[in-house]
């Protein structure tokens, strides 16, 4: 093998074990170190490439999505990588949106008052009333606890059976949506990452709602007008955990 598709060889696979290869290589010193300052590079590459994937990336990223609103025309970076036949380096085009390391951004901040939140939650809970009410999801604390992490907090044990857990449009504003079961009957709760100053309360014909302020959040509970929603409001708010 003449020197010239030995370094061809070297610069495709600088791991290639041809025995033809390795003869060629150790022929002199020249090509020994040629071979080594490639496999070193191969290995500093690999390593830098090596990045690890955050946890509940995903929920993060519909998280994300959907606290912000983006352009529809919204650019998709991708990284582009690119070994160099003569000098074997890499480049790597584009940039990552926001400069951001995937952690959940802060929602678009609104104009809300605690009766505002408060009156939405009833409107929705109407809405949805046909779907959610024939829903048994059995959902786990270890489920809740992972649609609960993009707020930056958690739940110590269930308050009680939950029937459904999910994601809700909360007016522009992406919010937790449980249904949960207690000893008088089903209410709805909402976790809405909109801070409010005050509690608030609010009604309609059939249901009555009740807003708690929480860390960097609002509780909002939903339920019959003649059910007592404090109880269940503070039970869980008492559940939740705020990660520092």
């Amino acid at each position: 093998m003449d020197d010239l598709e030995f370094r061809r060889r070297l610069l495709a696979d600088p791991d290639d074990n041809d025995p033809e290869l390795i003869s060629t290589k150790n022929q002199s010193t020249t090509n020994r170190h040629f071979a080594n300052e490639l496999h070193q590079l191969d290995q500093q590459l690999k390593k830098t490439l090596n990045v690890d994937i955050p946890d509940n990336l995903a929920d993060r990223i519909l998280f994300r999505q959907s606290s912000q609103a983006q352009p529809k025309n919204h650019p998709t970076y991708k990284r582009y990588l690119s070994y160099g036949l003569a000098a074997s380096v890499m480049f790597i085009v584009g940039v990552m949106v926001g400069q951001q390391d995937f952690h959940p951004s802060q929602p678009q901040q609104q104009v809300f008052t605690p009766t505002s939140m408060s009156t939405i939650a009833l409107q929705h809970v109407n809405a949805e009333a046909q779907f959610v009410d024939h829903t048994d999801e059995a959902v786990t604390l270890q489920q809740v606890n992972a649609k609960l992490k993009p707020f930056g907090t958690s739940m110590n044990q269930l308050p009680g059976h939950i029937y459904y857990l999910n994601y809700c449009g909360f007016d522009g504003n992406r919010a937790l949506h449980m249904v949960v079961g207690t000893d008088t009957g089903k209410m709805t709760v909402f976790i809405v990452p909109q801070t409010s100053s005050k509690m608030a309360t609010d009604s309609d014909n059939i249901n009555q709602s009740l807003l708690l302020p929480l860390q960097d959040a609002s509780l909002i509970i939903v339920g019959d007008k003649n059910e007592k929603l404090m109880p269940i409001a503070e039970k869980l708010k008492s559940e939740l955990y705020w990660q520092i």
